[in-house]
């Protein structure tokens, strides 16, 4: 269920180099307990000041789920809303020119995949959605390839990156849960553990 190997629907482009996260998701909403609420303020400062124009407000870029950046994706603070954010607004993957580092990193153990490609191939892309919203898309990481319409690009990640999205090992919750008979017999071994239980017994 954790393995993220193949992601299809249709693609919603937004141009600009540096759009950080603090445009993403604006300081004012990290005030929440949960992160459940947040896809309906992704990029609510930018949207507002566009007026209705934004592409995550455009009525042929909703249901999108593959994002198509350009270069220096998600830089800034290192607010993990951001990729919450994104995702809850219904965004699986994110293909791009660059991203921070640590945004990259958070959209990974979110399994979201964020893969990239030259300049010239995301602006090829951005154009291709631009012209016809409703063209099919697909992320493939097995094959590292976005497939857009009739055409095919290629798109690179960090290997180790991409072996947890395709092993599902990004999930660390899923691993616990798959593998609670051996955390239970571990829990027993430790001491601090029993001498919890020997309190309560």
């Amino acid at each position: 269920m954790s393995q993220v190997t193949q992601i299809s629907g249709r693609g919603i482009p937004l141009i600009g180099n540096d759009i950080d996260t603090d445009r993403i998701i604006p300081a004012r909403f990290l005030r929440c307990v949960t992160f459940d609420g947040l896809g309906e303020q992704v990029f609510a400062d930018d949207r507002t000041q566009m007026n209705g124009e934004h592409p995550f407000d455009l009525p042929q870029y909703q249901g999108a789920n593959l994002l198509v950046v350009n270069a220096n994706f998600g830089c800034g603070s290192s607010r993990e809303h951001a990729p919450q954010a994104i995702m809850r607004w219904g965004i699986q993957g994110i293909i791009g020119e660059s991203f921070a580092e640590i945004f990259f990193g958070n959209c990974i153990a979110n399994g979201i995949p964020c893969v990239t490609a030259t300049p010239e191939t995301i602006k090829q892309i951005q154009s291709l959605l631009q012209n016809n919203p409703q063209l099919s898309i697909t992320l493939d990481l097995e094959a590292m390839e976005v497939r857009c319409g009739e055409f095919n690009f290629s798109v690179t990640m960090g290997e180790g990156s991409r072996q947890m999205l395709i092993g599902g090992s990004w999930d660390s919750c899923g691993q616990l849960i798959q593998n609670i008979e051996t955390v239970k017999e571990t829990a027993t071994k430790l001491p601090y553990l029993a001498w919890e239980n020997s309190l309560t017994a």
